[in-house]
């Protein structure tokens, strides 16, 4: 009875004649790549992105997270005060010159880490949320596997050199994202250009990020570089409704990486255009419903679906809805029925849900008699046309 059906969509809902050749890779000098479409969850650039790597203080958006859950949990509040301990004041490297005296808030201390990149706040960070900072660093690298940070595994909370303090491409930028995604309401202290924390070294106070005064629509998140790892960059950038997030690793400078980050924000908005091929809530198949009330159901997306096209090249869309028929009856609206598979040529597949667009009960005898005498109809059909085929 359960058939898998194919319902191939390439007129109506298919975007026919698209100007389209596969976009050309973009050919970037980082050691490793990776850039993430946020809006249509398009993987547009890949390159040693699975590798694990020193991440230096690209890794602080790890400790970030940790303090934006504790914030979320209400664990802590943003002006809530932390101590800071000898060992967060004898931090080397970028520094928020914090003291055994100070008591800065939790919104000073992501001022500090976000702008100055501040390695003895992410230390008063650890050892406030966690007691300690080895006990912080295991609890950032549980929680990473949790989000499918699948090669990242965290030996402290600033991105100090240590050979198994690593990191690959790919996971910065779904950790990118699930900031961006989940914390909405603190991801504008990522675009400050500059926090004067107490008049202390105030040529210290600018945000390393070079893109933030380019006007290319970059919002974030966070620079980083030792010598074992090089210059990078876990970037966002926004236009219009189009969001990405990218990361760059490896690279021989800061000049480098400014011009390097550029490029690669203006090659994804410039490459690639947002179209949507279905609307929400409208039907793209009608699937038979077994013993139902209703004989068919119709399938439709919980939410518009946009998908990205490369800019430069002729193409269909192929859109194919795939679910197994007859769906049994009870059949409840929003009930997962199938999937929408969107193929394109030189992109990867994007799947999507389907639902059933309405209630189905029960039908009454009536309606099940009718039901099976149209199976015994089929299968008498079938069997005639097997014996005039034989």
């Amino acid at each position: 009875m359960h058939q898998m059906r194919f319902a191939r969509l390439l007129t109506a809902i298919a975007l026919s004649s698209i100007c389209a050749l596969p976009a050309r890779a973009f050919d970037t000098v980082a050691q490793a790549a990776f850039a993430y479409d946020l809006t249509t969850d398009t993987v547009i650039l890949e390159k040693d992105a699975d590798k694990p790597l020193p991440p230096a203080s690209m890794s602080k958006l790890m400790t970030l997270n940790m303090l934006f859950e504790a914030l979320r949990d209400g664990r802590v509040e943003l002006d809530t005060r932390f101590s800071v301990s000898t060992k967060a004041k004898s931090m080397g490297g970028s520094t928020m010159f914090l003291n055994e005296l100070d008591r800065p808030t939790v919104e000073e201390l992501i001022k500090g880490i976000v702008v100055l990149s501040g390695n003895d706040a992410c230390v008063a960070v650890a050892e406030g949320l966690a007691g300690s900072e080895s006990t912080f660093a295991q609890q950032m690298t549980e929680r990473g596997k949790l989000m499918g940070l699948t090669n990242s595994t965290f030996v402290n909370s600033s991105g100090w050199p240590d050979p198994n303090h690593l990191m690959s491409m790919r996971d910065l930028g779904i950790l990118s994202a699930h900031v961006i995604r989940e914390f909405p309401e603190y991801y504008g202290y990522f675009s400050l250009k500059e926090f004067p924390w107490d008049g202390r070294a105030p040529q210290n106070r600018f945000n390393r990020n070079p893109l933030l005064r380019l006007g290319i629509g970059a919002d974030g998140l966070k620079t980083g570089h030792t010598t074992a790892a090089g210059y990078g960059l876990a970037g966002s950038a926004k236009k219009g409704d189009r969001r990405i997030v990218f990361v760059l690793g490896g690279l021989d400078s800061e000049k480098q990486r400014a011009s390097e980050s550029e490029k690669v924000v203006n090659w994804a908005f410039r490459q690639f255009t947002q179209k949507t091929v279905v609307k929400k809530n409208t039907p793209v198949a009608e699937v038979p419903v077994w013993m139902g009330k209703t004989r068919e159901v119709g399938l439709v997306t919980a939410e518009d679906v946009p998908v990205l096209i490369p800019a430069v090249q002729q193409g269909d869309i192929e859109v194919e809805a795939v679910y197994k028929e007859p769906i049994q009856a009870p059949v409840a609206k929003g009930q997962i029925a199938g999937e929408l598979v969107i193929r394109m040529k030189g992109m990867p597949d994007k799947r999507v849900e389907l639902f059933a667009d309405e209630d189905i009960p029960q039908g009454g005898i009536i309606h099940r008699i009718g039901a099976a005498a149209s199976i015994m109809a089929s299968w008498v059909i079938g069997i005639t046309q097997m014996q005039a085929e034989l």
